[in-house]
């Protein structure tokens, strides 16, 4: 079987839940489980999910059991699995208890961990898993088995691994699935050794369950897919043990561009799963990460974006739109007239030639000094170097702040509003909660309605001294269009005033 198949579709099943959550570090509530289980299904429409291992806590069975009773009401409860042991009853009845239908059974894959681990020949190690299949059939599980460190196993000893999927065969075990355990196969080995076991088992479903640890697990699937295996494992973020497991978003996107193959998942919910998942785990990825990475549709060369000006000739398949998300041309050093006027474009600026040939002068010297430009910075370099006072309508006059321990922090501010001082005072659980409080009092009198604050994030250099300079990116949200503004101070709390300094003034402005 082979890729040029027409309309053949592969089955995607993620694990984020199970073996995501062995990522170190990482422990997901009951509510955030659940959370991700529905998105996962109802969002994203993944085909299937391994959500918990058997028998780990009571806060896991309850996890499992709202997942269960919430999919069982959308009618999703036969994609929803949970990784059990061959120990006869004890996963089984934890997992019936949890309403769950499938168990995912961990077997041994391997002669070596069957030998050495279980203590086990393979014939005591078979006997086992009759008993736990059986019994979950009787209480009414569908069975999947996994053929733990397959990978390795398969190199080891062929005979063993073939002799533990014949000794099963007669079971009605639903998927068997291989995983790469330790990630130590090549494409080239996950190739030949799958098309071998669907050789020696056409009636059998084999998924493949590849690792991450030497950078090749998107790279396996693809072997795997074009050997003939039809479903996937993979985790939201790569998440997993040691290196991770193959990312969600990667394989979705090679199966579909490089294979031609089809899929069930909505391309559009992978950046909010990528957030989601980020948010609850506390593990960030990488900016340049494929597909959900910040910077990934960021155009940085000039002549890159000189090309897409022209004709869309640095745009590829990979585009932003398919995921919701949009192109930005980044401004720096590196930036040409093209990436300036890409960024004018999107906001709605026009400038001369020598007002733009002015503007980008300014950015490449900043640039230069390795300052950080966003487009939200335009406005404010284009007023500076035009000796513009547009974006100039507020101008903070003085501002006191006071913070102590086990009290409210207090502001005391003086402000230019268009030439008219005005006075002010506020207090809150801190410093910028405080300055907020004065400054949104003081332009409430001029009916100016604050934009709703929607992230803060605080940037120090590693390894700065204390008088490092801090940068404090808010993101704002003002009429369903979200927007950032920038400061820099030594003091994070006026590095906070500056940004929302920035931000009142663009508001004034545009209300001009």
């Amino acid at each position: 079987m082979g890729t040029s198949e027409a309309g053949r579709h592969i089955q995607l099943m993620d694990t984020t839940l199970r073996d995501g959550e062995q990522t170190q570090g990482v422990s997901f509530s009951v509510n955030e489980k659940v959370n991700i289980a529905r998105a996962l299904l109802q969002s994203l429409k993944v085909d299937r999910i391994e959500v918990a291992s058997a028998c780990v806590s009571e806060g896991e069975q309850r996890a499992v059991a709202q997942i269960t009773e919430w999919a069982a009401t959308a009618g999703l409860l036969e994609r929803v699995e949970v990784l059990g042991f061959v120990d006869h009853r004890r996963s089984v009845d934890w997992i019936v208890a949890a309403g769950g239908k499938v168990i995912n059974l961990l077997a041994k894959g391997s002669e070596k961990h069957c030998r050495e681990q279980l203590g086990k020949t393979l014939e005591s190690h078979l006997e086992g898993i009759a008993r736990t299949v059986d019994y979950a059939k009787e209480q009414g599980l569908g069975v999947n088995m996994y053929l733990e460190d397959w990978s390795n196993g398969y190199l080891d000893s062929k005979d063993y691994v073939f002799a533990l999927v014949t000794g099963t065969a007669g079971l009605g075990i639903v998927h068997y699935m291989l995983p790469d355990t330790l990630g130590v196969f090549s494409p080239a080995q996950v190739s030949a050794s799958l098309a071998d076991m669907l050789r020696e088992f056409p009636d059998k479903q084999f998924d493949f369950h590849p690792h991450n640890d030497y950078g090749l697990a998107t790279a396996n699937v693809m072997a795997a897919v074009d050997a003939g295996i039809n479903t996937i494992h993979c985790t939201i973020n790569c998440l997993g043990e040691r290196a991770g497991n193959a990312s969600l978003a990667e394989v979705a996107v090679v199966l579909k561009d490089k294979l031609g193959l089809q899929l069930s998942i909505d391309e559009t919910r992978i950046g909010l799963l990528s957030n989601m998942v980020e948010n609850f785990s506390g593990k960030w990825i990488a900016a340049n990460t494929p597909i959900v990475g910040a910077d990934v549709f960021t155009q940085t060369a000039g002549i890159h974006a000189d090309g897409d000006l022209k004709g869309d000739l640095y745009m590829s398949e990979l585009g932003p739109e398919r995921f919701a998300r949009k192109r930005v041309y980044a401004l720096g050093k590196m930036s040409g007239k093209a990436s300036l006027i890409n960024n004018l474009e999107e906001l709605g600026i026009s400038l001369s030639q020598k007002d733009q040939a002015k503007v980008l002068e300014r950015i490449v010297k900043l640039g230069d000094s390795k300052q950080n430009i966003t487009s939200d910075d335009l406005p404010f370099i284009i007023a500076d170097v035009m000796e513009s006072k547009e974006y100039q309508h507020i101008t903070l006059l003085n501002c006191y702040i006071s913070s102590g321990l086990d009290v409210e922090s207090t502001a005391s501010i003086r402000v230019s509003i268009n030439g008219e001082e005005q006075q002010g005072s506020g207090s809150g659980n801190g410093g910028y909660a405080a300055f907020f409080d004065a400054i949104e009092q003081i332009l409430q009198r001029r009916d100016f309605v604050m934009p709703a604050l929607v992230d803060y994030e605080v940037h120090i250099p590693r390894g700065g001294q204390i008088t490092a300079l801090t940068e404090c990116i808010i993101t704002w949200e003002w009429q369903q269009h979200e927007f950032k503004t920038r400061g820099v101070d030594a003091n994070q709390v006026l590095a906070a005033v500056e940004a929302t300094l920035r931000m009142i003034n663009i508001r004034l402005h545009a209300d001009s």
